[in-house]
This record gives C-alpha cells, structure tokens and sequence, in this order.
C-alpha cells in the first residue's frame, strides 16, 4: 500500500511506481490468461484493477478424444498467484458410520417395495427395455443408483476418459507452491441426511432423464466433449447427458445447490477486490445455468468477458426471476 506525502515530487514518484505496478500486473495477468485460453477449456474472465480472475469451466469424465490440451492450463496456472478449486465435503467419523447404517435405506427401494410400484406404464416399459438390452435387474435398486448405473457403466460415462481441469490445476499447484483453497465445505451430515430422507419419488426426473440419456447413446459423451472444448456452452448444458446429471442428487439438493452458488459469488467477488491474479476451476453447470454464477456476477456489475453461456432472449428471463417481488 503506497503512504501519501506531501511534497508534490515524492507524489509524483509515488504515482510513476503505481503506474508501473500496474503495468506489470496488467501484463502477467494477460500472459496467464492467454495461456489459459489456449488450453481448449472454456473460461470467463474478470479483470480488475489491479489483476484479474480466471473462471475455468469444468466438466468432469472428458473424453479423451475431447480436443483439448491441459499442459496449457498447467502452465497458466504455475503463473498465477493463487487458486480455487471445488468444494471440500467435510466428512467426520461420525458421517461414515451414517453412510455404513444408511447404505440399504440409500441404495435400494424401501423394504417391501419395487420398481414397478413408483413407476407408470411408459417408464416400466423403458426400464424393462434398458434391463433386457445390459441384462441388468434393476426392480430393487433405488431410482438414483439405476440412473448412476446407466450413465457411467451402460452409457459409458466413465470410460476413456483423460484429465479433468481440476486434476490439472491442483497438481499443476502444488508442484510450483502456488497458494490453493477450496471454495468452501459442505457438512457430510447434510449431504448423508438430504439423501437419505429423499422419497423414491423424487428421484423420478433423474431416472427419466438417465433413460433417455442412454436410449440415446455414447455419441452423447463425445458430443459434450467436442461443444466444450468449442465453447458451445448452450449447447453443452441441452446435451441430454448433461441435462441427467444436472436431474440428479446432489444438483437437485436445492439447500446444497444455493449454497455452492453463494460460495462461488463470494470468493470471485472476494478474489476480484485482491491483488493479482486468481484462477479458479468452477464446475460448468454451476456458472451457465440459469441464474448461476455467471448471471448472479453479471447482474452485480461485473464485466465477465469470455463464451455465451446462454441463448439469446434467456437473459430477460434471468432478470426477470431476479427481480421479482418475493
């Protein structure tokens, strides 16, 4: 912080040293934008007066075929003078003996229950076609644990897939001691007990949406790949793959989700008021949906610059929702 004085010279020296402070800063902050930039994945910048703040939008299990080039990132984010990375579950001894006692009531139907008692005629029909084409039995699995099962072993989520954004900055981080924190925590007591006290019923939009993710096929995974890596964010988030995950726990916690959001909005706000440069790795659903990061950043006077993250008329919409009376 530079002292005032009052002879007009040492002003005036005082003034050269800013404005060379502030040209160096200008110029890394650039450097490292650039260089994130070139890695393919899409991110928002905000630049500030004296830095700036990289928003890495994330999708995890990319493909390897995704078109995208992490040392890039790595290289960007050695550079940079501090990090932000997801959310860290705060998990005691106490959650993983609640998980361990809670695991039937999470995993399957309650007792005495099947499938077909939670379901219609259209949805039974779908279910027995996906059960017959993987030659899976699905009657007693809970409805979240069918829909995992579809998109990451009968979909192929979680095949072949490379390098999330996280891995990359996390270990690109550490190796060059550069200063890393998680947004925030979210208590693994709320997260066990939003779970465990949901109602099979509720986790009926996820199995829909799963179903007709893997109905669909595999082309849905590249297909999210490839409009990530080109900064088609609409149309990434209508990729009905994409559209499931965002149907299913924990994204469909309302209390979880707020949350998240209101981490986010406040250590970007907080980053942006700090000196130099930030980069944070933010999950893409959480910036470009409706009413997300992105928006609530925007609508609170910040010049994010970076890919459109929603189509044209949403907007009006977003405010809309925003300014309404309670």
């Amino acid at each position: 912080m530079h002292l005032l004085v009052l002879l007009a010279a040492a002003g005036l020296a005082g003034g050269a040293v800013v404005a060379q402070d502030a040209t160096r800063n200008d110029a890394a902050a650039n450097e490292i934008v650039v260089t994130a930039q070139l890695s393919g994945a899409p991110m928002w910048t905000i630049t500030t007066a004296r830095g700036a703040v990289i928003l890495v939008g994330e999708i995890r299990e990319v493909p390897k075929s995704t078109p995208w080039f992490p040392g890039r990132l790595e290289r960007a984010t050695q550079n940079a003078d501090r990090v932000i990375l997801g959310i860290k579950p705060k998990i005691s001894p106490g959650d993983m003996l609640r998980l361990i006692f809670a695991g039937g009531k999470i995993t399957k139907l309650p007792k005495g229950t099947a499938a077909n008692d939670y379901l219609d005629a259209d949805r039974r029909a779908r279910l027995a076609a996906l059960e017959t084409r993987y030659n899976k039995d699905y009657s007693r699995r809970s409805f979240l644990m069918t829909s995992f099962d579809l998109l990451s072993r009968q979909l192929g989520l979680t095949k072949n897939t490379g390098k999330d954004a996280t891995e990359v900055v996390k270990k690109a981080a550490r190796k060059a001691d550069v200063p890393s924190e998680p947004v925030g925590t979210v208590r693994g007591e709320d997260l066990l007990d939003s779970l465990a006290d949901a109602p099979p019923e509720s986790h009926l939009p996820c199995l829909d949406a799963a179903m007709t993710a893997t109905e669909i096929g595999p082309e849905l995974i590249e297909q999210r790949g490839q409009d990530w890596s080109a900064f088609d964010i609409p149309a990434v988030m209508n990729n009905p793959l994409e559209v499931a995950l965002s149907r299913c726990w924990p994204w469909t916690d309302a209390d979880v989700a707020s949350e998240l959001r209101g981490q986010w909005v406040d250590a970007i706000s907080g980053a942006a008021a700090g000196e130099g440069t930030t980069l944070a790795v933010v999950p893409l659903r959480t910036l470009a949906e409706n009413g997300g990061v992105l928006d609530v950043l925007q609508m609170s006077g910040f010049e994010v610059k970076g890919p459109e993250w929603r189509k044209e008329g949403d907007a009006a919409q977003v405010f809309r929702k925003a300014t309404q009376s309670p």
